[in-house]
């Protein structure tokens, strides 16, 4: 049995995929951030001809087309190998942990599963574990994308002109900090619904297995409005969660279009004293979008971490149990 706070000692037999799905990621990640220096070689060189005179090549633009598709090909394999070792680690991860998660339920005595209640650990040794095995999963995948994604794009905006990179570093301690409210907001309502699972769970639990008492003594009616004040409980904190997140989207979309319409209007005063080119202002929007559309992901990463982390401590307290004093 692992120690309490050891839960990573069970990645231990899959370590080599744990570390080489980032890796794959990395790779995806790194095409994607080469395709929009391409598109700007094709809008410069190929489309406006700024090397030759603004003759059009067309040579340039199936060269770099070619090369695009190739790129596009590259990161598709890696994601999906990136899918599949995480998917892998992750599975077999959960799969081992759930197996010792049983094992320590069924040496519960008596008063610790009174404590626990039935559906308490039905939910820690499924839905629970499940959150587990998303958080493993985010953060092989996920996390390492967006993190990738976000500095890179960072460094590309820096790269095609000092002035780009300042506006939308600029507009990230708004983003941090709507970021941080909203999770701030957030993190403590996933353990409380967690704990509502539980007890719907174990309404469920105890309306079947005392199903004959329930209909001998006419107890239908009471059961659906326990279990209906229960569920709709959970829903309404559910629903609260999901309001908080909605709010993301649009802000998120507002200070990109700002960031878009800085870049644009910085681009254009460059275009004009010949700082720069129409390639490097198209090459600039794209990767505002995806740098900040990352920052929306790693919302969402940030989410799936703390509904995680909740459900780790409450797997811990069943795996750790058997060490208390029971009578």
């Amino acid at each position: 049995m692992k120690e309490k706070n050891k839960l990573f000692a069970y990645f231990k037999p899959y370590w080599g995929l744990a570390l080489l799905a980032p890796l794959l990621m990395v790779g995806e990640v790194i095409m994607d951030l080469i395709q929009p220096q391409l598109m700007s070689q094709i809008i410069d060189q190929g489309v406006l001809g700024l090397a030759n005179n603004h003759i059009p090549d067309f040579n340039i633009i199936l060269n770099t087309g070619f090369k695009m598709i190739l790129y596009v090909i590259i990161g598709g394999f890696l994601g999906v190998m990136c899918a599949v070792t995480a998917n892998l680690c992750a599975q077999n991860f959960c799969n081992d942990l759930r197996k010792d998660a049983f094992k320590s339920i069924m040496s519960l005595s008596l008063e610790q599963s009174e404590q626990f209640t039935c559906g308490s650990l039905i939910t820690r040794v499924t839905n629970d574990i499940t959150q587990i095995q998303n958080l493993a999963n985010t953060l092989m995948r996920g996390l390492s994308r967006t993190l990738v994604m976000f500095i890179g794009g960072i460094v590309c905006m820096f790269l095609l002109d000092v002035k780009f990179g300042l506006v939308i570093t600029a507009a990230l301690p708004l983003v941090f900090v709507i970021v941080i409210v909203v999770i701030k907001k957030v993190g403590p309502l996933f353990s409380i619904l967690q704990k509502k699972l539980d007890r719907v769970n174990n309404i469920i639990q105890e309306s079947i297995a005392g199903l004959r008492v329930v209909k001998a003594y006419v107890r239908e009616d009471y059961e659906k409005e326990r279990f209906a004040a229960a569920n709709n409980d959970m829903v309404d904190t559910q629903l609260n969660v999901l309001l908080i997140f909605s709010i993301l989207s649009p802000l998120m979309n507002i200070i990109l279009n700002c960031v878009v319409v800085a870049v644009i209007k910085v681009g254009g005063l460059e275009v004009q004293a010949g700082l720069a080119s129409p390639g490097n202002i198209v090459a600039a929007i794209t990767y505002v979008s995806q740098i900040l559309n990352g920052i929306l992901r790693l919302v969402m990463i940030f989410q799936t971490m703390t509904r995680g982390v909740a459900s780790i401590h409450r797997v811990e307290e069943v795996l750790t149990c058997d060490r208390h004093n029971a009578i």
